[in-house]
């Protein structure tokens, strides 16, 4: 007998061989469509027949060990999830787990990343695999939060690689031919119409707002790839161009009729029907979660019945289309039916799956079918309507980053004399001299007690445009003193308009002080709803959706296609740009598009993302970071002895004072972060995802700006750690600051007006006598109309819900998101710091010598407390724009 096949040598062979193999255990955990949804169980049921045929969800670990020619980790034996067919689908959008198990052996090395590989028909998303007791490694973890499409759907199994981090350069050779293929998956190749299921992340300009297949009055600017009209880019749908048979030359004859130079661009995009909105294309992994969508869908449905009931009510009131008196707006808050509350209903809540419809039927005490009481209003129903109130939410509303020190007098406009005339300031001296507690106006303005909110420049070249709509306001400017007890206090307010023969002939302006009773004490009121309503309108189209959402959608699509998972920035960015491209999506279908509801309730009306574009023009990125916005504002100036490097020139400025606590958080993490990876210049320099992601960012993402100076060059860590930080900066905490406070400052539309449908009567005219006579009336006849209101309403109401599977700063969807002790440290220690900023704030806002932060409506600033519960809170700093 051959020695080599004798039963001895044979044994030994065989114990050798069990001593070098063994299982690898492993847990998946994932969730399947919820069986809720229309074709849920179907689905289910397919899933079921195609295990018992053994069409099954395969993966197969990859290692370090290398095949000799291709350089890639070899894949290992396939191994199967276990116990699909006897696994109930929870009835929730909830997960799921299943046990999986690798055959393992010694040469095969650390397990980088596995493949998978579903042949069932239906898709399900993977959030996590993990490995127990893996040979010399111990536990492994793979953070892989995707949907998985069936197979056929796929060139090549989706891989998922293990939470290590790598740079480019240290990329195990085995895994870097996946690294790179997995990026060029999410590149695509530029071309065709996407899918569902698709992974592709491409840029696009706005050329799908507009929907000219409807006719001329839904024609719309292409904003981006122009000098007229830049904007930052947006995500590719690949939907095909509009289909409209209307002429050229009707287009051109329209535009040249309505005073524009906008010529209809044949490159416009063909848009989806409105019932489709949801399905709006974004790739796959940045739609809402199950849950996510449930709460959205459920809060728009409770906003409908909300906005339909007074309609209904309306049909039955003298004036439908008016409210008569503050008392009939109130209606819409009080009175409404509250949903009893009790042991019994509890279980019943908590026994239904569909968060949709806990929505509906929650007794929390907030009304289902009526709105919430917003906070303004709260403690008094008629502080909003103070002067100091009125200044207070320049530092303390919802759009506290427009106020700017007034550094000459009287203000001066940076419109083209040539196209615009005379635009500077007709208030003098004279007007508010009396007002300025014994200073001269020179020597106010020398001990920085002058301030200006400034909406002129910004409006007048559309104001004359705007105006031959049903929107009929005027260019304001508001001067205020800061006042020794740290309060601002209006001074005066100018009304402009366009001169009426031409623009080159400047502007009509009227002055208005401040004044308690008869007319003149109406017409103040009046003013003050002016600036409410042009800063209402600046707040919502510049500095909330082009200032936070548009431009932060380019910087996601180039992380995604440029920075792999397995890159120290990506995982330090990928959780501030949860939800963003999926909410930006459905605003260009629903909000900001012809028609949308933007238009109908903001008073630009149909030239609102045209007047966007304008603004952007003068966007500048580094100027984006809280300091420097303040420093340009001049509300503050440069001081190396301060905590934050400035010094407020508003001492009791809360969304400057909790702003740069946030601020400076956010910096710290990111230099602790960065330094982990980069511990030279030379690093950045050299690493080649990080420098195509940059190029990437300025010449396609924010291509219309690519040749600016201002950019940052990328070459060190410094410059990394800024870009970084104003990244993470306007995502969370300066969106927060933006849109959370929309309901509890301006779900009462007579504070926070958003249209203006008259201009102030000339004397001797009914309607200035209706002043005289009834001026709460006139008020309201002015401002929004009922229905315009009840519309704004439910939109800022569903706009400022947080839902019920938000993340917020300094949290993370996985505690296990990068394998790095250091890094971990350092993200605990700025959850700890964030704690400890929230405790501050709220000892700040009990502290009665800080009057800006509560002020007459007794209203606390909470809109940058990092935490927050579920719903209609007013405070909660979420890791991204998610809503």
């Amino acid at each position: 007998m051959d020695e080599q096949h004798s039963p001895s040598k044979k044994k030994k062979y065989e114990e050798k061989n069990e001593e070098s193999s063994s299982k690898i255990k492993g847990v998946v955990v994932l969730m399947k469509n919820n069986l809720l949804q229309l074709n849920g169980v179907a689905e289910s049921i397919v899933d079921l027949f195609d295990e018992i045929r053994g069409r099954k969800v395969a993966l197969r670990l990859i290692t370090t060990d290398t095949a000799a020619e291709s350089k890639r980790g070899k894949p290992g034996k396939q191994a199967h999830l276990e116990d699909w067919v006897t696994k109930v689908t929870p009835l929730t959008a909830g997960p799921a787990t299943y046990n999986v198990t690798f055959d393992w052996t010694e040469e095969m090395g650390f397990p980088g990343a596995f493949t998978i590989t579903n042949l069932h028909h239906n898709e399900f998303y993977l959030k996590t695999l993990t490995l127990e007791n893996v040979p010399g490694h111990g536990r492994v973890h793979f953070v892989c939060n995707s949907w998985v499409y069936p197979d056929e759907y796929y060139e090549r199994p989706r891989t998922f690689f293990a939470n290590q981090t790598y740079l480019p350069s240290q990329t195990p050779a085995s895994l870097r031919a996946y690294r790179e293929e997995e990026l060029e998956n999410l590149r695509g190749n530029g071309t065709g119409k996407l899918e569902e299921w698709d992974r592709v992340y491409d840029y696009d300009i706005y050329n799908d707002l507009g929907d000219q297949d409807k006719g001329l009055e839904y024609v719309r600017p292409i904003l981006g790839g122009s000098i007229e009209y830049p904007y930052p880019r947006r995500g590719r749908t690949g939907r095909p161009p509009a289909s409209s048979d209307l002429s050229v030359q009707f287009y051109e004859r329209f535009w040249f009729e309505s005073r524009t130079t906008v010529p209809v661009h044949p490159k416009s995009e063909s848009r989806i029907p409105l019932y489709q909105s949801l399905s709006i294309y974004v790739p796959r992994d940045e739609r809402f979660s199950q849950m996510k969508m449930s709460d959205f869908v459920a809060y728009a449905l409770k906003s409908i019945f909300q906005f339909l009931a007074p309609e209904f009510e309306a049909l039955f009131d003298k004036t439908p289309t008016e409210f008569d008196s503050f008392e009939d707006v109130l209606k819409l808050y009080e009175g409404g039916i509250e949903v009893p509350n009790g042991s019994l209903l509890e279980k019943i809540r908590k026994s239904i799956p569909f968060e949709m419809i806990k929505e509906l039927l929650r007794s929390d005490g907030e009304k289902s079918f009526k709105f919430p009481l917003p906070q303004v209003i709260k403690e008094d129903k008629t502080a909003w309507r103070s002067d100091e109130e009125f200044a207070r939410e320049m530092l303390a509303g919802i759009n506290p980053v427009t106020i700017r020190r007034l550094q000459e007098f009287p203000p001066a406009s940076k419109l083209d004399p040539k196209l615009y005339g005379k635009q500077s300031s007709t208030i003098t001296e004279d007007h508010i001299i009396n007002s300025l507690e014994g200073l001269t106006i020179t020597e106010a303005i020398e001990k920085n007690k002058i301030f200006i909110l400034d909406h002129h420049d910004s409006l007048m070249p559309y104001l004359r445009r705007i105006n031959t709509t049903a929107t009929k306001t005027y260019a304001t400017r508001t001067i205020l003193l800061l006042k020794r007890d740290g309060t601002l206090k209006p001074l005066a307010i100018e009304l402009s308009l366009p001169h009426p023969d031409e623009d080159r002939h400047g502007a009509i302006s009227s002055v208005h002080t401040p004044a308690e009773e008869g007319v003149e004490g109406s017409v103040w009121q009046l003013a003050k709803a002016y600036v409410a309503v042009n800063d209402s309108g600046y707040h919502q189209i510049m500095s909330h959706w082009l200032h936070t959402h548009a431009v932060i959608e380019p910087f996601i699509i180039a992380t995604n296609r440029q920075l792999s998972v397995l890159h120290p920035i990506h995982k330090l960015l990928q959780p501030h740009f949860r939800d963003t491209m999926n909410i930006n999506a459905l605003g260009r279908q629903t909000l900001i598009n012809a028609g949308g509801f933007l238009e109908i309730t903001v008073f630009p009306g149909k030239y609102s993302l045209e007047m966007s574009s304008s603004i952007y023009k003068n966007w500048v990125f580094p100027e984006q970071a809280l300091p420097e916005d303040l420093i340009k504002r001049g509300v503050a100036i440069e001081d190396s002895s301060s905590p934050h490097g400035v010094r407020l020139l508003i001492d009791d400025y809360p969304f400057a004072v909790d702003g740069l606590e946030i601020w400076a958080a956010i910096k710290a993490w990111v230099e602790n972060y960065c330094n982990i990876y980069y511990k030279t210049d030379d690093v950045v320099q050299t690493d080649v995802e990080l420098q195509s992601w940059w190029e990437e960012v300025r010449d396609k993402g924010h291509a219309d700006k690519k040749h600016e100076p201002w950019w940052p060059k990328m070459q060190t860590r410094k410059e990394l750690i800024h870009s970084c930080t104003i990244i993470i900066w306007v995502s969370s905490a300066l969106h927060a600051a933006l849109n959370y406070g929309q309901y509890p400052y301006g779900g009462y539309l007579p504070n926070r007006p958003s249209t203006s449908r008259r201009l102030i009567p000339e004397m001797g005219t009914p309607e200035y006598q209706e002043i005289v006579s009834n001026p709460d009336k006139a008020y309201l006849k002015t401002i929004t109309s009922q229905l315009q209101s009840v519309l704004g309403i439910s939109l800022v109401e569903i706009l400022s819900r947080h839902s019920s599977d938000e993340i917020y700063l300094g949290q993370r969807n996985d505690p296990e998101w990068t394998k790095d002790d250091e890094a971990l440290k350092a993200f605990e220690m700025f959850g700890k710091r964030l704690s400890e900023i929230e405790k501050s704030i709220i000892d700040m806002n009990k502290d009665g010598r800080w009057r800006n932060r509560y002020g007459p409506v007794n209203m606390p600033y909470t809109l940058l407390y990092p935490s927050s519960d579920i719903g209609l809170t007013g405070r909660g700093i979420p890791n991204s724009i998610s809503i």
